[in-house]
């Protein structure tokens, strides 16, 4: 069993190449589908405080009911903006990797570089090419 953690939109290229990066550091991590499998708000709120970033660094707005819902409005409270992140899944921004190195929320995709346990192990280019990573496993 792994000790990473990928928070996965499987429609999201972002996420994939996350999920990418990690499997190219010989991982499999555990994948939960977020919009399948929602966290709970204990879990939400403890992956938000482990990245260190403030509630609304986690809202997804493109695609997502952020507009209609008001959102953008201070009113809101860490907590309320919670309390819509819960009610609706797709509100938080993905994907979110946990390792033993840090939780972090990866866009750019790049970012699960930083913590990821083991270098990469071979060449690696994103979906739309970029290439990445080269066939030693270093930073290109």
């Amino acid at each position: 069993m792994s000790d990473i953690t990928i928070y996965h939109n499987p429609a999201c290229g972002t996420s994939r190449n996350v999920l990418g990066f990690i499997r190219n550091s010989g991982e499999e991590p555990t994948v939960i589908e977020y919009l399948k499998t929602p966290p709970d708000r204990a879990t939400l709120q403890g992956l938000i405080a482990a990245m260190g970033v403030p509630v609304r660094d986690v809202l997804r707005i493109k695609g997502t009911p952020y507009d209609e819902l008001g959102l953008g409005d201070p009113k809101w409270s860490d907590d309320a903006l919670i309390d819509f992140m819960l009610a609706h899944p797709i509100l938080i921004n993905r994907p979110i990797v946990v390792t033993p190195l840090g939780t972090r929320l990866c866009r750019p995709s790049e970012t699960v570089l930083e913590i990821l346990p083991n270098a990469q192990q071979g060449a690696f280019a994103k979906e739309d090419g970029e290439r990445v990573v080269d066939a030693e496993g270093r930073r290109v």
